[in-house]
């Protein structure tokens, strides 16, 4: 933020040239009053004047500058009274020109006056340093024409010359009042902005951790209950096996509303637009609506003037179109639910018509809100938060569209969802990707994740496919493993683990020196957050996988790895023993082991209250990578110098009883 005293320097540079300009103006205009050489000298000094000022509040400008010393300031007021004195001398030579060279000389004075308290009444001693010989000028000359020429009616003028610097100073109160009140204000804004950004933030964190902490467990019980769906089951078995998925689906569909509709709030929500088969997709979300409501009749009528094919965002329409269609299925117990797609006014029309129970005026208006349905009732009658409504009409409005409702009390409700209408040629389908398992070659996988109940998941999914799995339970027990076995056509990495985490994993094992950099790494994880997932690619990962796991996903992902060359499935090295694939990396990390012992010297010098903290910190990050490439005395070293560190924190004991562990640590990597 710019300070006073920058901010009148940099006004005074900036208005240098203007000043300088309308100097030569006046002389002109002096001159041809009154023809002498006095105003080209008085120019002269006009200008020799400037310059020291420019000199004198050139320091002022540096950017970071605080208020200038006692000596700067006294040469800033010395600088600004001098020039106003130069300047408004001008003004006894006009008034020696008769009647209009006092009027022109006043009004000039006036307008220095003006000028300067308007643009230097931040700083109260230059202010009055530069409006005092101005003032003296203007009050001056009519008082001292007065007693010189015994003309006392000189002494209204000296009166009017008052009123106007009363009037002036009253004006710059008011403005320094109103500038100061815009400052708070604007200071306030600032502060409300940042408290909302933090706030917003926070809320993100929390949704991120909620939606992960949710699709964890969740991918075991929908993961699971897929297994088990091809077992052996009696009718009841499969009855409660299908509430159970369709219990768990529901709550994923959940967690994928709530994350959709902060993305909209936050305004990172996005929508693409591409060629697609309309008519294709509308019957498609009528045949999946009508497998879960098959007490009711539901129709498509496709105008026969509407093109198959348009253009626009496939997945988000498809996603309102599901939400208008299980909404009119949810409130219509009997009777029938029509889409019918048309065009109309240049927009293309998809409306959802049904014989439900109907909303009234004063509900329609609350339900667009976020989380608000019709009444409690409903929400403990039928369920769900009420966003699909909000998130359906904030995505057709992303696509330059809208969502309208009506509808009557036990007649019915239509929703119309209108977009731009924009014909495309007919696309051809692309070629197929199998996820049959047969047609898949066996693959050799490795699975990353914390959570057991996960690998064996995973284990079962792919085992019974024919895949080749080995689990691992971190992101160090992974790279060691690659480190000795570099063998893997794919490796599925969960991203939250604790200490070596799946991004870092996935930075190490693209950073070895061996075929191991070379294997597709998948991010398999409940982060699905868009920000989540570019951290994966940032990382190196080669593709995302969101949990749940949905097994057509994952056996697509399989079939594409498989189809990425023709080789043989890779197979382990013959003669481990023989070789060290981490020998590059190892070379790296020994040489940089090397500035331990100078680190450790300059945390010692930090102030008390951060050192332990630093020094944990450190450890920590010794101890991961030291483990992960090996170098196993050195790990655990970092580990108990870590543990000490943060014992030394919380229990408040001395720092040098930090100092033989840190020795201890140094003379492990002398020996390593």
């Amino acid at each position: 933020m710019t300070n006073p005293y920058q901010a009148v320097a940099q006004t005074r540079r900036r208005e240098l040239k203007a000043r300088v300009g309308l100097a030569g103006f006046i002389a002109l205009t002096a001159w041809m009053m009154a023809p002498s050489g006095w105003p080209a000298i008085w120019l002269l000094a006009v200008a020799v004047g400037q310059v020291v000022d420019w000199l004198v509040f050139r320091p002022l400008m540096e950017e970071g500058r605080g208020r200038p010393d006692a000596r700067s300031l006294a040469a800033c007021c010395l600088s600004c009274a001098v020039n106003s004195t130069i300047y408004s001398s001008i003004s006894i030579y006009l008034w020696g020109a008769g009647e209009t060279g006092m009027v022109f000389g006043s009004v000039l004075i006036a307008g220095a006056l003006l000028h300067v308290t308007l643009h230097l009444n931040s700083v109260r001693l230059i202010l009055l340093a530069s409006v005092t010989p101005h003032a003296l000028y203007f009050l001056g000359l009519p008082v001292c024409r007065a007693i010189l020429t015994n003309t006392p009616q000189d002494y209204l003028i000296a009166i009017g010359c008052v009123l106007y610097m009363t009037h002036l100073l009253v004006a710059v109160r008011q403005s320094a009042a109103t500038t100061k009140a815009l400052q708070q204000a604007n200071a306030t804004a600032t502060e409300e902005r940042n408290r909302a950004e933090v706030a917003s933030a926070a809320k993100s964190d929390f949704l991120a951790v909620v939606s992960h902490e949710i699709r964890t467990p969740l991918n075991g019980v929908l993961g699971f209950a897929e297994v088990l769906s091809n077992t052996a089951l009696d009718q009841d078995q499969r009855r409660y096996l299908d509430r159970i998925r369709t219990a768990g689906k529901g709550l994923s569909a959940l967690i994928d509303d709530i994350l959709d509709f902060s993305k909209i709030e936050s305004g990172k929500m996005t929508t693409e637009r591409r060629a697609f088969d309309l008519k294709g997709l509308a019957t498609d979300v009528v045949d999946l609506t009508q497998s879960v409501a098959k007490q009711l009749n539901l129709q498509l009528v496709y105008d026969d003037g509407v093109s198959p094919w348009v253009m626009g965002d496939e997945q988000r329409i498809r996603q309102v179109l599901l939400n208008l269609l299980g909404n009119a299925a949810k409130f219509t117990h009997e009777g029938s639910v029509i889409l019918k797609i048309g065009v109309s006014e240049g927009r293309l029309e998809l409306g959802v018509k049904d014989t439900g129970i109907g909303i009234s005026a004063e509900a329609l208006s609350r339900l667009f809100q976020g989380f608000t349905q019709a009444d409690t009732a409903v929400g403990r009658r039928f369920g769900g938060t009420g966003l699909g409504l909000n998130i359906s009409r904030s995505l057709a409005r992303l696509m330059q569209g809208d969502v309208i409702l009506e509808s009557q009390p036990d007649v019915g409700t239509t929703a119309i969802f209108t977009l731009p209408y924009a014909p495309a040629e007919a696309q051809s389908p692309p070629a197929p990707v199998s996820t049959d398992a047969s047609s898949t070659r066996p693959l050799r996988i490795l699975a990353v994740d914390d959570i057991v109940t996960n690998l064996e998941l995973l284990d079962i999914l792919l085992s019974r496919e024919g895949h080749a799995v080995v689990c691992v339970t971190s992101g160090d027990e992974a790279i060691a493993y690659l480190g000795r076995d570099a063998g893997f056509d794919l490796v599925l990495m969960d991203v939250q683990m604790p200490g070596m985490d799946g991004l870092a994993a996935t930075r190490l094992i693209r950073a070895m020196g061996h075929p191991a950099h070379r294997i597709p790494v998948v991010a398999l994880t409940a982060n699905v957050m868009a920000d989540q997932i570019e951290a994966c690619r940032a990382a190196g990962m080669d593709d995302h996988l969101g949990k749940p796991i949905k097994e057509e996903e994952l056996q697509s992902l399989l079939s594409r790895v498989a189809g990425l060359d023709d080789r043989a499935p890779a197979e382990a090295p013959e003669d481990l023993a023989a070789q060290d694939p981490l020998a590059e990396l190892k070379a790296r990390y020994r040489a940089q082991m090397d500035t331990f012992a100078g680190e450790f010297a300059r945390l010692g010098k930090l102030p008390p209250d951060s050192r332990a903290d630093a020094m944990a910190a450190y450890s920590h990050s010794i101890a991961g990578t030291a483990g992960s490439l090996g170098f196993t005395n050195v790990s655990n070293a970092a580990f108990e110098l870590e543990a000490a560190a943060k014992r030394c924190r919380d229990l408040g004991a001395e720092f040098e009883t930090l100092n033989p562990l840190v020795l201890n640590l140094v003379n492990a990597v002398a020996l390593s």
